[in-house]
């Protein structure tokens, strides 16, 4: 059985999650297009921008995150005169930085779905009388859908997976930003072996399962996508 806290963890760490993947959802569906249909080197530009939290190591884009987020230092220090917002330590903080270390793990499946799609059915459905906005919504998702799936399930589980980041971004305060990997290295440092495999297991339970489900999706939308 799980300790309370641990559950609270839980809960916060797929809280995180959820939030996290609806924001870049809502940030990487037009960024992805974009690239998609782009050329040149401004491509290139952002696509590299977009990859660095790949090959940059989660504790040195926490540490300059958490620079930016500090009220001595900009643009925390507007946030803070402003807006009296502070990013360092918070719920918040942790949203944003999970935000530019998952993105892409979000925009590289959509933008290579969109890729394979072409141009020739968003170019027929345009030449109809269809606003940009219905020929993305109307013919381009639906047509998407294995990448569309494999974006949010990789967006969402990468940000339960995430320990570095958010240990410097949010510390480890109960209730607030200690989640499931912050309290699982916890009970490991104190040895408290019993919490830490009630806790690993449990995470290994889900994340097996989040698998199955995943893979299962894909393999369905494959299947729906092929005749199209």
């Amino acid at each position: 059985m799980l300790h309370r806290d641990d559950w609270t963890a839980l809960l916060l760490t797929f809280e995180l999650a959820a939030v996290t993947t609806l924001c870049l959802l809502l940030v990487g569906l037009p960024l992805a297009w974009k690239l998609a249909r782009s050329r040149g080197v401004r491509k290139v530009v952002v696509e590299v921008l977009v990859a660095t939290p790949l090959v940059l190591p989660p504790t040195v884009l926490g540490f300059y995150l958490l620079l930016a987020f500090s009220p001595l230092h900009p643009p925390g220090s507007w946030l803070h005169d402003a807006l009296g917002v502070s990013l360092a330590f918070s719920f918040e903080g942790l949203v944003v930085a999970s935000c530019i270390y998952s993105l892409p793990f979000v925009v590289q499946p959509l933008q290579n779905a969109f890729e394979q799609l072409g141009r020739e059915l968003p170019e027929a459905a345009a030449t109809l009388g269809h606003g940009p906005l219905a020929v993305f919504f109307r013919m381009v998702l639906p047509n998407c859908r294995a990448g569309l799936v494999t974006a949010t399930c990789l967006g969402f589980a990468h940000t339960v997976g995430e320990f570095g980041l958010v240990l410097m971004i949010g510390g480890n305060i109960s209730g607030e930003t200690r989640v499931a990997s912050v309290a699982l290295y916890d009970h490991a440092e104190s040895l408290d072996l019993s919490r830490a495999h009630g806790l690993a297991l449990t995470l290994l339970v889900l994340s097996v399962a989040f698998l199955a489900v995943v893979y299962g999706l894909r393999h369905r939308g494959r299947r729906q996508d092929g005749p199209a």
